[in-house]
C-alpha cells in the first residue's frame, strides 16, 4: 500500500465508496473523513461530489468546511460537483428570483447551464477530452482520451482550464489552479484512463 495519506473529504453529498474504491485499487486506503486535524494533516485531498451547487454548499457551511478547504496547501482534486464547488458561483439557483449561488472561489469562473442545441441534458455518457499534454496530471493520457461524464451545468473555459471538452459548446474539462484541480468527469468510472488521472494525482 502506498503509504501517503490520502484524506476524502465528507461532504455529505457524494458517493464516497465508488472514490475509495478507486483508489483502493491503486494501493492506496484513503480516510473520508470531514474533522479539521484529518484535513489539515492529509498529503492529498479529494472533494467529491454529487447533486446540486444549492445541497453541497449548504453541507460544507455546516460542517464548516469551507475555510478548512481555502486553506488547503496540500493537492487537492474535486470530482464532478466537486470540481463545479471550486468555482466562483453557480447559476443554480434556491429559487425563482435567480440568486447565484456562491461557491468556494478557488478558481476564475461560473458555473452555467449548458447550451447543447438539439442534444439531450444531461450530458451523460462517454465524451473526449482536449488538452495540450503537458501538464503533470495528465501525463500519459492523450488529448482525445474518453472519460465518463454525467452533469447539466459546467464551467466556462478559463484561464485555468487544463482540459476542454465539446458538447454543444466547450467546457472546461479539468480546471487546475495552484494545488487545487477539479475534473468534471467521473475518473472513477473512466476506466484506465480515470485509473492513470488518479495515479497522476498520487504522484504529483
Amino acid at each position: 500500500m502506498n503509504n501517503q495519506k490520502l484524506v476524502i473529504i465528507d461532504t455529505g453529498c457524494a458517493n464516497l465508496a465508488s472514490v475509495r474504491m478507486a483508489f483502493e485499487r491503486l494501493g492506496v486506503a484513503p480516510q473520508v473523513s470531514r474533522k479539521a486535524a484529518d484535513i489539515e494533516q492529509a498529503d492529498k485531498l479529494i472533494l467529491p461530489g454529487v447533486g446540486t451547487a444549492v445541497a453541497a454548499m449548504k453541507n460544507l457551511n455546516e460542517r464548516e468546511l469551507v475555510p478548512l478547504i481555502r486553506a488547503a496547501k496540500q493537492p487537492l482534486l474535486g470530482f464532478c460537483l466537486g470540481m463545479q464547488m471550486l468555482a466562483e458561483a453557480s447559476e443554480e439557483t434556491m429559487s425563482a428570483d435567480g440568486r447565484l449561488i456562491d461557491c468556494l472561489g478557488i478558481v476564475p469562473g461560473r458555473i452555467r447551464l449548458m447550451e447543447v442545441g438539439d442534444l439531450r441534458l444531461p450530458h451523460m455518457g462517454w465524451n473526449q477530452i482536449e488538452h495540450d499534454e503537458t501538464h503533470p496530471l495528465l501525463k500519459g493520457i492523450p488529448s482525445g482520451s474518453y472519460f465518463y461524464f454525467v452533469h447539466s451545468y459546467a464551467l466556462e473555459v478559463t484561464e485555468a482550464t487544463i482540459a476542454s471538452c465539446d458538447y454543444g459548446q466547450p467546457f472546461t474539462a479539468i480546471v487546475g489552479r495552484d494545488n487545487f484541480f477539479g475534473a468534471q468527469f467521473h475518473p472513477e468510472r473512466s476506466g484506465a484512463a480515470g485509473a492513470r488521472l488518479l495515479q497522476n494525482f498520487l504522484e504529483l
